[in-house]
């Protein structure tokens, strides 16, 4: 009788291990899925915060470059403008016809129009540039983006001084037409100044102007290198 319940208290205690051996067993799964759901929940929301600082960058990035090409075309409009104005103006000089003036008055005023426009837009266009760098730590992207920021800071700068000369330029024909000489004299002075001017800011935009034109912003190797 001792040996049979020897025997049924031994065959109980195997049970009870067994028994606790898979519930652990089981725990120690539901425990392991949690924690795996748990990582995938957190890839997945890092993916997801990845996917959208790269979308931001790229989308703020897209925004000034099209803003600024916008005002690269729009200046080159201008120009147009400002060389048919000034091309007027010395035929004015030689033959002082009331059409050559008010060609050129009439060019000089489509000229500062657009010429604003574009600096508008020169100046439109560095805040994209700007937030777009907040969107990534990558220290040569952030190098670029300050060559495009010095850049439309440059577009900026001769736009506004072209405006200005097309301005001295139109109030010179209208003197011109009227034979204040005197007053043609000072504001051809003035616009000289102002053309010197910008000559020298039109080397800065130039040079940076190729230096952004021939950077590969999005590298096609992913890897680093």
């Amino acid at each position: 009788m001792a040996r049979e319940f020897t025997k049924n208290m031994f065959v109980m205690l195997v049970s009870i291990m067994v028994g606790a051996i898979i519930i652990t067993f089981f725990v120690a799964d539901i425990v392991n899925h949690s924690k795996i759901e748990t990582l995938n929940i957190e890839h997945v929301a890092e993916i997801r915060d990845i996917n959208s600082i790269n979308e931001n960058f790229t989308n703020y990035y897209l925004q000034g470059s099209i803003t600024m090409d916008s005002a690269r075309e729009i200046r080159e409009v201008a120009n147009y403008h400002f060389d048919f104005a000034l091309f007027w103006y010395n035929n004015a000089l030689v033959n002082t016809t009331g059409t050559f003036t008010q060609k050129c008055i009439e060019n000089c005023t489509d000229a500062m129009v657009t010429y604003m426009t574009s600096h508008q837009k020169f100046t439109d266009s560095k805040p994209y540039f700007e937030e777009a760098k907040t969107f990534t730590d990558k220290a040569r992207y952030i190098e670029v983006l300050g060559y495009y920021i010095s850049f439309a800071q440059s577009g900026e700068n001769i736009t506004l001084l072209r405006y200005n000369a097309s301005n001295y330029l139109k109030r010179a024909a209208e003197n011109l037409s009227l034979g204040n000489m005197e007053n043609v004299t000072i504001l051809m002075g003035s616009f000289n100044l102002t053309e010197l001017l910008y000559t020298g800011q039109l080397q800065a935009y130039e040079s940076q102007k190729d230096q952004i034109d021939s950077y590969l912003f999005f590298d096609t190797i992913r890897e680093p290198h």
